[in-house]
């Protein structure tokens, strides 16, 4: 068990003796400490991403579709990764997990985030042979604040069930940019230009990488990270993310 697996299982069995098991998203229904601490009604809010999606970025059509089709959006951009999946939408309830476990460190609604992450990602990337899973890191000034690294410790999580080496320390971030949530697809490309780097001296020579954030809206942020991989020699970047902006 990893460091990241054997802190989340100490937070639970805390958690059970401090808060009662009631679901913290309604307030209303019993949930464990395992389960995030969302219930079973909640989680039957939880949207997964289905197809037909476009097959570059992942985002999901209505409609039938029987052929692979690329979104007017990916077909518009310079995109540097080859797919990009998420497990659900981000609204409702995982929405609302994210944005607490990010911004308020909710850290109990860990598991339930990582159980949706893994049950769409982990049998996808069992098909194939990927090298790492990669985390988009956070700036060093954003780290203190926060504390830790959401896509760090849902990479951890992920890559443990996959089986797949999780590579913390092959990207740095070293512009303190702003908040994308409140900007424009293209005040977003702008936000994030240059702000990755690889650190000195590493060279992938055809790695095939896993790219892992929390949500995925435009694509802006990982798009800027898997240029930079792929300029320093990845064969193929693909992008995870636990939830989809629609």
């Amino acid at each position: 068990m990893n460091a990241c697996a054997a802190f989340a299982n100490g937070l639970n069995v805390t958690l059970g003796l401090v808060y009662p098991e009631a679901c913290q998203v309604c307030g209303e229904e019993r949930a464990t400490p395992a389960a995030g601490f969302v219930g079973p009604r909640c989680r039957s809010q939880v949207k997964f991403i289905q197809p037909p999606f476009c097959t570059r970025c992942g985002l999901p059509f209505e409609g039938e579709m029987t052929t692979a089709f690329e979104c007017a959006n990916c077909r518009g951009q310079d995109l540097h990764f080859c797919s990009a999946r998420s497990a659900a939408a981000a609204r409702g309830p995982v929405l609302e997990a994210i944005h607490r476990y990010k911004y308020q460190r909710a850290l109990w609604f860990e598991p339930f985030l990582a159980d949706l992450l893994i049950r769409r990602a982990e049998p996808e990337l069992r098909r194939e042979k990927w090298d790492w899973i990669v985390p988009v890191p956070l700036h060093p000034v954003k780290l203190r604040e926060r504390e830790f690294n959401q896509a760090e410790r849902l990479a951890l999580r992920l890559g443990e069930a996959a089986g797949i080496p999780v590579h913390t320390h092959l990207l740095k971030r070293t512009l303190p940019t702003r908040t994308q949530t409140l900007l424009t697809r293209e005040e977003r490309t702008a936000n994030v230009r240059n702000a990755f780097e690889l650190r000195t001296g590493r060279r992938l020579r055809g790695r095939r990488i896993v790219l892992l954030d929390d949500v995925f809206t435009t694509g802006a942020t990982t798009n800027a990270c898997a240029k930079v991989l792929r300029k320093a020699g990845a064969g193929e970047v693909c992008v995870w993310t636990v939830a989809r902006g629609l």
